[in-house]
C-alpha cells in the first residue's frame, strides 16, 4: 500500500485481505451491540464514494473528516487486493472529482454509506449501511505480500466467531451489478439529507 498523510509518505507492497457478508437488519443491530461491548470503536463515519470508469478500480471518497483517492488491484470482491491510497483534505473532494472528469473519467457509481469501524480480536471490523445497496460486515487485515493465505484464514475465523456466514463473491457481484445499473434511480427515492453537510 502507498499512502500520503500527515505523517508523510509510506511505501511498501501490502495486501488488504477481507471477508464480507450481507446482513439482515437484525444481524446488523446485533453486531453493533456485540462489537460496542466486546471491541473498541475506532470511528463512526459517513462516506460519499465515487467510482470512476476505466480499466482500473479507481475511486475517490469524502468522509466526515478527510478525503482520499484510492485504487485497488485485482478483481472486485476478491478476498485479497493490493491498494494504493492518497489521503486528502475533506475540501479537496470536489476539485479532485472535477479533475478526474476533465481527464475523461466518467462517474460509474456513487455510494452513500454509514460506517461503524471497530477493532475486535485483533481485526478491523466494519459494519456498514450503504443506502439502496444493503447492510454489510467486513473483517479485514493488512498483510505483507505472500502472507495472504494465513491472513484469509484468520479473518474467516473471525467472521465465523461473530456468528456470520460469508456471502459468496457471486452474490456480491450480482448485487453490485444491479446497483451499478440502477444507482441513480435508487438514490432519487432515498433520503440523503444526513450527508448534505459533508
Amino acid at each position: 500500500m502507498l499512502k500520503t498523510a500527515n505523517e508523510g509518505l509510506r511505501t511498501g507492497i501490502m495486501k488488504e485481505v477481507e471477508v464480507r457478508s450481507f446482513l439482515s437488519q437484525d444481524e446488523y443491530d446485533r453486531l453493533l451491540i456485540v462489537l460496542e461491548k466486546e471491541g473498541e470503536k475506532i470511528k463512526e463515519d459517513r462516506q460519499i464514494t465515487v467510482y470512476f470508469s476505466g480499466e482500473k478500480d479507481l475511486r475517490i471518497q469524502k468522509n466526515t473528516d478527510s478525503a482520499k483517492i484510492w485504487m485497488k488491484g485485482g478483481e472486485l470482491h476478491d478476498e485479497s487486493r493490493e491498494e494504493v491510497e492518497v489521503i486528502l483534505k475533506n475540501n479537496q473532494f470536489e476539485e479532485t472529482r472535477r479533475l478526474f472528469e476533465a481527464l475523461g473519467y466518467e462517474v460509474e457509481i456513487k455510494w452513500y454509506r454509514k460506517r461503524n469501524k471497530f477493532r475486535w480480536e485483533g481485526h478491523e471490523v466494519c459494519v456498514d449501511h450503504t443506502i439502496g445497496y444493503g447492510r454489510v460486515i467486513e473483517v479485514e487485515e493488512l498483510c505483507e505480500e505472500g502472507e495472504e493465505a494465513e491472513a484469509l484464514e484468520r479473518v474467516s475465523e473471525a467472521l465465523e466467531e461473530l456468528g456470520v456466514k460469508k456471502t459468496s463473491k457471486r452474490e456480491f457481484d450480482e448485487r453490485f451489478r444491479h446497483y451499478r445499473k440502477n444507482w441513480q434511480k435508487i438514490l432519487r427515492e432515498k433520503d440523503l439529507s444526513k450527508f448534505e453537510d459533508l
